[in-house]
């Protein structure tokens, strides 16, 4: 590397370790602060600058005089100053209107001194143990982690002053749909529900929860406890009336330990997910002659896969299995390598996962670096491959007729898997289905490879924006949107543009079967394995 390079990339490692090192008193200081008019224009302007020079596909959904007309409106209705969260409520509705669900946001919160995170790790709050469930315009508890498991099944009327159908609308303008459905946002919001409180309420000590069970309405109030608190755990054993263990032999202390190791292996092979005690990947037969697999993928992404994979399809081959059902609900995406290695175990015949992506850089893999969320370590790393990364990204990238595209490597012939599955398909999907979910499943349908039973993807048919992305920090209040990189496409599109897969069986889960704990998507699809008729 020239030693001229070399400084350059050093200086600017420097310059981001010491933007980085803002104390975090001066931080919070600033989160109040109104900033001016001007200010605020030149803030909605720098975004859709940038969204115009990195966005790949910026008018797929809206045209760029009614865009125009959206940006021009807001910076007419800056009319006073504002702070930080009050403009990027009016901002981010507007940036929405791209309808790309991969343009994420953020706003700057609260920061803590090293003394406060030490104590948050010892403070817990069922409050974020919960999970709900999106059914009939409502949200409703169908998780509770250790505690109060009397509120499974019950609906969230209110939390504080604020109705559940007042925060959704809120919550809906804080990101967009994919296209022209509507299937994704009540369903990304249920998924993240107590995160997405957590963003945009900031840090709360206490929270109080309106629940309804039934015809009665009873308040839950939710407090921050130390974990090892004896108030909220069960009372101990007392240990004088417990007879005092054996000490373990030495076999028994060899078994222990190769049970912790299977258990780890587990955990890397299956992507274990803590809270919950989850996995990402499951494989089982769900009847006892093993002619009906079940393949549960959570998301594409957390730790190796190709182990577990091999394993589940040599499982299907060697049982002779001749039904497969893949259930992708509430997989919001993840990496597309995992995706094409699942395909090739789906297919006899040679194929092309997906087009080479449309860009508006050279660089794709470069804009991502020193973003706001690098750290020290990662900083470094970015510094020591940038190199390789500028020569292997135009080598990849080269235009076609006026436009410029970067091929990866799912843009090659590849071939099917030895232990490819021959049976019947069936893919249950949903509106959080979606970016590489709603890839795999374009791909599963523009090769009427597979049955679909469900609800729409939340993700589009016709490809979306993602791939690599850059954070933009705006210049004055802070805020950060995270803008796609790449037009992802399967060979395979559908007409109208903007819509995600359509099941051929819509099967949409009621309050009842929420209640109930009933699966009606996977109950259809094993109907149809059975041949039953409804």
């Amino acid at each position: 590397m020239p030693d001229r390079l070399l400084k350059k990339l050093f200086l600017l490692l420097f310059l981001f370790l010491v933007a980085s090192c803002v104390p975090v008193k001066k931080h919070n200081a600033g989160l109040g602060t109104e900033f001016s008019i001007k200010e605020l224009h030149t803030d909605v302007d720098f975004t859709y600058k940038k969204l115009k020079k990195l966005h790949p596909n910026l008018y797929q959904y809206i045209s760029k005089k009614q865009l125009d007309e959206k940006f021009d409106s807001l910076k007419n209705s800056i009319a006073v100053p504002m702070h930080a969260k009050r403009f990027y409520a009016a901002l981010t509705p507007v940036v929405s209107e791209v309808r790309q669900a991969h343009i994420s946001n953020s706003f700057p919160d609260r920061r803590f001194t090293k003394k406060e995170r030490k104590i948050l790790k010892k403070l817990n709050q069922d409050f974020y143990e919960l999970d709900v469930a999106y059914a009939d315009n409502g949200l409703w508890v169908t998780r509770t982690g250790k505690y109060d498991s009397i509120l499974l099944g019950s609906q969230v009327v209110a939390l504080g002053l604020e109705t559940v159908p007042d925060i959704l609308k809120r919550y809906r303008k804080t990101f967009p749909n994919e296209g022209y459905n509507v299937a994704f946002q009540n369903k990304f919001i249920s998924k993240n529900f107590v995160g997405l409180f957590r963003k945009h309420e900031g840090f709360k000590d206490s929270i109080s929860v309106l629940f309804m069970q039934g015809d009665s309405v009873f308040p839950k109030h939710f407090k921050r406890y130390l974990r090892d608190s004896s108030e909220v755990r069960k009372p101990a054993i007392d240990s004088a009336k417990v007879a005092k263990s054996k000490k373990p032999t030495k076999e028994e202390k060899a078994a222990a330990k190769l049970k912790r190791k299977q258990r780890k292996r587990d955990h890397r092979k299956f992507g274990h997910i803590a809270r919950g005690e989850l996995f990402t990947r499951n494989f089982k037969f769900l009847d006892s002659s093993a002619k009906i697999g079940y393949l549960n993928i959570r998301s594409w992404s957390n730790g190796p896969y190709q182990k577990f994979y091999r394993e589940s399809f040599a499982k299907l081959d060697s049982a002779k299995t001749e039904n497969l059902i893949i259930d992708l609900r509430d997989n919001t995406g993840g990496r597309m390598d995992e995706v094409d290695k699942l395909y090739s175990y789906l297919t006899d015949a040679e194929y092309v996962l997906a087009k080479p992506a449309k860009v508006n850089t050279r660089l794709p893999y470069i804009k991502g670096f020193y973003g706001p969320e690098s750290g020290v370590f990662s900083v470094l790393s970015e510094t020591i491959v940038l190199p390789y990364f500028v020569i292997h990204n135009l080598l990849k990238s080269r235009k076609t007729d006026g436009q410029l595209y970067f091929r990866y490597g799912y843009a090659k012939k590849s071939k099917p898997n030895t232990l490819n599955f021959k049976g019947r398909v069936f893919v249950l999907i949903n509106g959080a289905s979606f970016s590489a979910s709603s890839i795999f499943a374009s791909k599963l349908h523009g090769m009427k490879r597979a049955v679909f039973i469900g609800e729409e993807t939340g993700g589009a048919y016709n490809g979306t924006v993602a791939g690599h992305f850059k954070i933009i920090t705006l210049p004055n209040t802070k805020l950060n949107y995270r803008i796609g990189l790449m037009q992802i496409e399967t060979p395979h599109s559908q007409q109208p543009d903007g819509f995600g897969i359509i099941p051929d069986f819509q099967v949409i889960p009621t309050v009842k079967d929420v209640k109930e704990n009933r699966d009606p998507e996977l109950e259809k699809a094993l109907k149809l394995i059975r041949n039953e008729v409804d």
